[in-house]
């Protein structure tokens, strides 16, 4: 059986960089918690606050196995800056991450899943639905971009950053989900709700039944109030130390 190199960085980094990858490592074990994982697929980056440096997952690590110490530290072009790391990222799985914090510096964190929801309400034509108040979080800051194979184009990344623009929920046609955040939390919270949304959706078109769909003019309301609950310390900085909470209940290994 493989075996994982064990890594101890703390106290190695700065304060900040260790508190990110503290971060970043309790996100990856709520993913694999909420189901949301895909094998050793998809990724989750942030950038180490005051640095153009990033933190990834090392590529061939399920999510629960990913720690604070394992996460690999890279450049925007996605070169380890660890000669001694002994881990490998997956190039391909940074092409799109990349494409957004060059653009995005508002946008610390960077999530991206293959959920089944988010895919399949990805691949329907009308895209997400105002069926729900998850909806309304997601719509209030929603874009679309369409599938063009696997994220190895270089020239894909600039379609990518016009399609995103300002938006912090991105649903990739065919190919699932994405959201930002200006911490870790935010984008964990972006991202529990565009998930809830595409649930909800499924289940209500799976009915069959005619739904009600919100008016426009109140989804257009929405924004100003999501940026109230989502954001700060009413949002993901009042939420994140609770998901936190439950991350270090069910493994504190992530710490390590």
């Amino acid at each position: 059986m493989f075996s994982i190199p064990l890594l101890n960085l703390k106290g190695q980094v700065s304060a900040l960089e260790w508190q990110a990858r503290v971060d970043l490592a309790a996100c990856y074990r709520l993913v694999a918690l909420h189901g949301w994982d895909d094998l050793i697929y998809t990724h989750i980056s942030v950038r180490i606050p005051e640095t153009n440096e990033f933190l990834i997952n090392a590529f061939g690590l399920t999510f629960d196995e990913i720690t604070a110490s394992n996460l690999v530290k890279i450049d925007i072009h996605g070169n380890i800056l660890d000669e001694n790391c002994p881990f490998e990222i997956n190039p391909a799985g940074f092409t799109i991450h990349s494409a957004i914090h060059e653009v995005r510096h508002d946008a610390m964190c960077v999530f991206h899943l293959h959920t089944n929801e988010t895919i399949a309400v990805a691949s329907l034509q009308q895209g997400l639905l105002p069926l729900s108040q998850y909806a309304m979080f997601a719509l209030a800051s929603m874009s679309y971009h369409d599938y063009e194979g696997l994220a190895v184009n270089p020239a894909e990344k600039l379609r990518l950053q016009q399609d995103l623009g300002d938006s912090n929920f991105m649903l990739l046609r065919n190919h699932g989900g994405l959201t930002v955040g200006a911490t870790v939390g935010d984008a964990f919270m972006h991202m529990y709700d565009l998930t809830r949304a595409c649930q909800v959706q499924l289940q209500v078109q799976a009915t069959g039944q005619a739904a009600i769909l919100v008016d426009q003019s109140i989804v257009d309301g929405i924004k100003a109030q999501a940026n109230v609950v989502h954001t700060g310390m009413t949002g993901g900085q009042k939420s994140w130390p609770a998901m936190l909470r439950r991350a270090y209940r069910h493994d504190p290994s992530f710490a390590n």
